[in-house]
Formats: C-alpha cells, structure tokens, sequence
C-alpha cells in the first residue's frame, strides 16, 4: 500500500529549462571571450564535457565547474568575476522558473491522501535558502518532509543516503513510497536503489533529449496523471522486474539501513 509520494524539484515540479538555458548560453559566451579562443565549437564540446563530468560526480557547483574550464585551458581565472557570474546565473535561472501549469492543484489532491515529501539537489551554492524552492512559498504547506541533499551533510542524489533519510523522517518503508522524477541516473536509478518504486516524469512541455535507456519504470508526461497511481504505474509495477524481484527488494532494505546508520554516526560524531 502506498503511503507516501516523494518529489524531485527541478523539471518535476517546475519548469526551469528557459532558464538554464539562458544562464549557460550567456556565461558560455563571458568565458569564450576571456579566453580569447578561436573555435566556438571546439570551446562548447569541452565545456560540455566538463560540465557532464562534474554532473555524474553530482557536482552541482558551477563556480568550481567553471573552474575547471580554466585550468582545462591552462588559465588563471578571478574567483570573485566567478563568485559574481555565479550569483548572476541563479537569477537567470529563477526568473526562468515556473510551475507546471497542474503543479499546485495536483500536489493538493495528492496530500489529502499520501504524506508528501522532496528531495532536491543542492544547486552548490553555501546556503539551502538560495534554493529555487524558496521561489514558490505556496507549495511549502504541501510536503511533509524536505530535503536539500547534498547539504548538512546529507549526501545528494543518486546516493541512498538521503532517500534513507526522507523514509525515516516520514516513517514509511521503501515498498510503501513512490518516487517521482525527471532525471534517469540521479532521481530514478537512485530511488530503485534504495528499493522506491520510480515513476519517471517526462513531461510534454519539455523539450528535451531523453537518454536512450531501457525503460524499466513507469513513465507519465504530465503531474496529473499521478491523481489515479493504480492505473498509472500499479499494473506495470507488478510486471517489472525491479519490483517484483523480492531478493533486489531485500538487498535495497538492507542497504537502507546500512545507510541510515552511517548517516546517524556521522551526525552524532562530528
């Protein structure tokens, strides 16, 4: 029985690809200038590369990805020009966020039945009250339980660390929670490692290039398609491997716990 919904934020939630896309063509184009380069299209594919890098170590601070583009060409770079691109970036990227047009009405419906909860990346800035989250204060009533992970010393996404947490602060075990997310490697391999069922949100307001994985989950294209779980994901749950392998169950709980430790003596201890 499904006792509680946890949410990513970003793409999930929100919609900030206008604005992401608007703060990387515009420090894209800062960095090219001052390094003086000849070949835009060589410049693009490294700076992609690096910020792919960093994305797969969940690495979420571009100030020290930008960093990197430096040292890559062999260059000094002004950390405070960098501490000042970086503040400028995020208010490109807030003025670009929005919420999903179904956002509030179904997180609403969702919380009159389910216990609620997100779990959001850091975005690498110092302080969790920088967060996007804090752009739309009417959705605080909704969540019963919010996590910035890779803050507090709360590992991010895709680690088990703060999927644990999220279960334990809700009192719900793994096979008692959905997850619902738009990232494959982050939000939905994390949940299934942590034995959560995912729901793998694509939405169609989206334009995007989705990886070409083999889709073992549930996929919707819209929030409001969570209003009915059972025939949203229910019966293709029962058909999946991930879930209905009772050993890769029992394997994730044992890891859960394991999890839950390390993370409670770390906490007592530091």
């Amino acid at each position: 029985m499904i006792k509680a919904i946890i949410f990513d934020f970003g793409q999930t939630l929100v919609d900030s690809a206008q604005g992401f896309r608007s703060a990387e063509k515009q420090v894209e184009e800062k960095i090219f200038k001052e390094l003086a380069l000849t070949s835009w299209q060589g410049f693009i594919e490294n700076y992609r590369k690096i910020r792919k890098q960093f994305h797969e170590k969940s690495n979420f601070s571009r100030r020290a990805m930008w960093q990197e583009v430096y040292w890559y060409y062999c260059r000094q770079c002004d950390e405070k020009q960098l501490a000042n691109w970086e503040h400028e970036y995020w208010e490109k990227v807030d003025a670009g966020t929005k919420l999903f047009p179904e956002t509030e009405y179904v997180l609403g419906k969702l919380a009159a039945k389910y216990g609620i909860a997100l779990i959001t990346n850091t975005q690498g800035q110092q302080k969790s009250d920088k967060h996007r989250i804090r752009l739309f204060p009417q959705l605080e009533r909704f969540f019963d339980v919010v996590i910035v992970a890779g803050e507090s010393s709360v590992p991010a996404k895709p680690d088990m660390a703060p999927f644990a947490l999220c279960l334990e602060r809700m009192r719900v075990s793994a096979d008692e929670a959905i997850c619902v997310g738009d990232d494959w490697r982050i939000d939905i391999c994390g949940a299934r490692d942590a034995g959560i069922q995912p729901i793998w949100l694509k939405h169609h307001s989206v334009s995007r290039t989705w990886p070409d994985v083999k889709e073992t989950v549930p996929i919707i294209t819209s929030l409001d398609q969570l209003l009915d779980l059972e025939s949203c994901c229910c019966d293709k749950m029962v058909s999946e491997d991930l879930s209905s392998n009772s050993l890769h169950r029992e394997f994730s709980l044992w890891r859960i716990q394991l999890c839950v430790i390390a993370f409670l003596v770390q906490y007592l201890f530091q």
